[in-house]
């Protein structure tokens, strides 16, 4: 992923649930019973080709006449899933703050889209935040404050309590992101 252009490493990071769900409910589509909501909501919300093509892939399909009628985003998405299929090593992390200037649009983007009431944006972000948690830590004070995120915390005091610094620019640089989506 490292080797990724930046706004495509932003698109694979601010998907990277998704991106781990269908990887792995094509080697077990009983262990994401939610999958197909979450296609049903994507579809619902816009995304009808890359819910085509990901449904391609669930029903075996790898070539990459798949990524033909996508855009850009949907395209990196797609990518990104058959390659996690080829190497599991590929696939984004989920339970990683990485790069706080990497993974701060992202977050803030889905984070942004939740809060407009996009269907898909608020499961990613849940299902985001429930792998969070577990990984303890930063990770799992940053699960703690989505919901005021999405519903409009922006106290940094309040949101970054308790977090070590590289938390805190995590969280200061999704809450500067947040301000330039939506401009008080």
């Amino acid at each position: 992923m490292s080797r990724l252009p930046p706004r495509e490493v932003q698109i694979v990071q601010a998907h990277s649930a998704l991106i781990h769900r269908v990887v792995q409910a094509c080697h077990n589509h009983a262990a994401v019973p939610d999958l197909e909501e979450v296609l049903r909501a994507s579809a619902e919300n816009g995304w009808t080709a890359l819910v085509r093509a990901v449904r391609q892939i669930l029903a075996g399909r790898r070539d990459p006449s798949l990524l033909g009628g996508l855009d850009d985003e949907d395209r990196v998405i797609v990518q990104s899933i058959l390659g996690g299929l080829q190497d599991p090593s590929s696939l984004p992390p989920l339970q990683s703050a990485g790069d706080p200037t990497m993974a701060a649009p992202g977050l803030a983007a889905m984070i942004n889209a939740a809060a407009a009431g996009d269907t898909l944006a608020l499961k990613l972000v849940a299902g985001m935040a429930e792998q969070m948690s577990r990984a303890g830590g930063d990770m799992a004070r940053l699960a703690a404050i989505i919901r005021p995120l999405v519903n409009g915390g922006r106290d940094a005091e309040r949101l970054c309590k308790g977090m070590s610094a590289q938390g805190r620019n995590l969280v200061l640089s999704i809450l500067e992101e947040l301000a330039r989506l939506r401009p008080q």
